[in-house]
């Protein structure tokens, strides 16, 4: 059997399909697994899992139509008995593509926002999506139906090699970090459709960060992506207190770094997923976004987020992130005591602090 998994999502997408991925290996020891992405960043954590046999990268956003489609038609002589749609995909590019390379079972989700627009009705083997399922779950679920008996309660897996840990221990030794309560921060997020508006004000990031050192003499490493460095120096100008920033470094080599963190506070981001997976304890913080789909998941955790009658209020869709209020006040009115709060809880119950 020759199995497509297609993951055009970022890395924290990405991430969330891994434990379906297992699930296949483990059902279909002898099958071909090949996983498709389009981001580098989802390419390098699917490059040492040992579930998948290859992993196949094509820049859709950026390549010409003409040579894509090319790619796709070359991916169909390649002739997979299945492929499948890692959830979430409710975009009518993903469906299009996954029917264009022509397996003879197309899974995917029928969602609960969609329209024949999306072009859904080109998969042939179809689940719907539950509001009250993780997106773990949702890939879990979908693999079940292929025969797959399900393994609830495994999170994503990252697959480190030994040269990234070494880096870590390196870039730790180099900055005089190897002793200490060490905090990570990701003040970024995708930003794509508006998706930056997920992210909590960086004044409050670099608070947060002295509030830490001056009472705990913890020492914070600021994380992010190339377009997310600009913000990261905005943050460390911003605070008193010595901070470092991860920087020029691959992903795997940014895990080996998270992994060596007591706490991760985060937005609800695809480096928050790398924390969780690599079970370091994760402060999440959450606008308007729905923690329900997207918690950390099997590690330690604590959401903060404000309740507000309209929050959450996205869902997976090709429209852009909006607010009805036209504030996003779900995450500009969470205040640096309320993060605060979260990572004293999570520490006291680590027993990182007394």
């Amino acid at each position: 059997m020759r199995i497509l998994v297609i993951s055009l999502a970022g890395i924290g997408n990405t991430l969330l399909s891994t434990p379906a991925v297992r699930l296949l290996r483990e059902t279909f020891p002898e099958a071909h697994i090949a996983a498709l992405v389009m981001f580098k960043g989802a390419r390098e954590l699917l490059e040492t899992n040992p579930y998948i046999d290859e992993v196949l990268y094509w820049d859709f956003l950026n390549r010409n139509p003409i040579r894509s489609l090319n790619f796709l038609f070359y991916l169909r002589k390649r002739k997979f008995d299945v492929s499948l749609n890692a959830y979430p995909a409710n975009r009518r590019e993903y469906n299009l593509i996954s029917f264009l390379i022509g397996a003879k079972k197309r899974l995917g989700h029928r969602y609960n926002h969609q329209d024949s627009l999306n072009f859904n009705f080109l998969n042939n083997r179809t689940i719907h999506e539950e509001d009250e399922r993780h997106d773990i779950e949702e890939n879990i679920a979908l693999v079940q139906v292929l025969g797959c008996k399900g393994r609830e309660g495994r999170g994503g897996e990252i697959w480190l090699a030994d040269a990234d840990r070494r880096f870590a221990e390196e870039w730790l030794s180099k900055e005089k970090l190897e002793d200490g309560l060490l905090i990570g921060f990701h003040p970024g997020t995708a930003r794509f459709k508006n998706q930056q508006r997920r992210r909590w004000a960086k004044e409050k990031f670099a608070q947060l960060a002295d509030i830490l050192s001056k009472r705990y003499k913890a020492k914070t490493i600021i994380f992010g992506g190339p377009d997310e460095i600009q913000l990261a120096e905005e943050i460390l100008a911003l605070m008193e207190c010595k901070g470092y920033l991860a920087k020029g470094i691959t992903l795997r080599q940014t895990a080996a770094l998270i992994e060596r963190c007591d706490l991760f506070v985060s937005n609800d981001s695809g480096l928050m997923h790398v924390a969780a997976a690599l079970k370091v304890p994760v402060v999440a913080i959450f606008g308007p976004t729905n923690p329900v789909w997207v918690r950390p998941y099997c590690t330690k955790y604590t959401i903060v987020r404000k309740e507000l009658p309209c929050s959450p209020c996205f869902f997976y869709s090709p429209q852009p992130l909006s607010c009805r209020r036209g504030d996003f006040a779900c995450i500009d009115q969470i205040d640096v005591e309320d993060v605060l709060n979260g990572v004293m809880k999570l520490m006291k119950s680590e027993g990182l602090v007394t």
